[in-house]
């Protein structure tokens, strides 16, 4: 028999419970004591299920923090971009118009012929800032670059790696022959 309770014991004594009966309701709490210690052991289904949801939101929640991450590092290097430009942008004084492609459009500048120099050079750049077109040094034009390379429109100072080359032998050798006048304008 096991062990009875002190309370058990005291109804034994008044003679409210018959020994057997103790003993069956030991035996009870006994058997369902080790039933519980059994059940925690093995997991049923519905905790592994618990247990694999929890583990997948756990992830999905691990995944949109990292994106979110990302884009705000990429609106932060955008928003840097964006202040360089607006810093070191050089003001624009000249009558001579600039054109350049940009967006699939023709895009035109007001320039000096010395900011005409520099950009066929390619020590100044044009970089695009919202709406508008604004002209940069070179040194200012790379750090837009490593952070937006988009912002960057007109860049002849570029690497021969950057773009490929549009020109073959045949066809420098056949436009030899034909000279372009120094004060050309388009």
């Amino acid at each position: 028999m096991a062990k009875a309770n002190p309370l058990q014991e005291q109804l034994l004594k008044a003679g409210l419970v018959k020994k057997s009966k103790v003993a069956e309701v030991a035996r009870e709490q006994h058997v369902a004591r080790h039933a519980r210690a059994a059940a925690a052991a093995a997991p049923s289904d519905a905790a592994l299920d618990a247990e694999r949801t929890r583990a997948e939101k756990a992830e999905r929640d691990r995944s949109l923090a990292a994106e979110r991450k990302a884009q705000a590092r990429t609106a932060e290097l955008r928003a840097q971009a964006r202040q360089i430009v607006q810093d070191k942008k050089l003001p624009r004084a000249g009558d001579s118009e600039y054109r350049f492609n940009a967006d699939g459009a023709i895009r035109t500048l007001l320039i000096n012929d010395e900011q005409r120099r520099l950009l066929a050079s390619g020590a100044l750049v044009i970089a695009r800032l919202g709406d508008r077109h604004e002209l940069l040094p070179r040194t200012a034009a790379e750090k837009v670059r490593e952070r937006d390379p988009d912002m960057i429109v007109l860049d002849h100072g570029q690497t021969a790696g950057a773009e490929p080359a549009a020109s073959s032998s045949e066809d420098d050798a056949y436009y030899a022959q034909f000279q372009v006048p120094d004060d050309l304008v388009w």
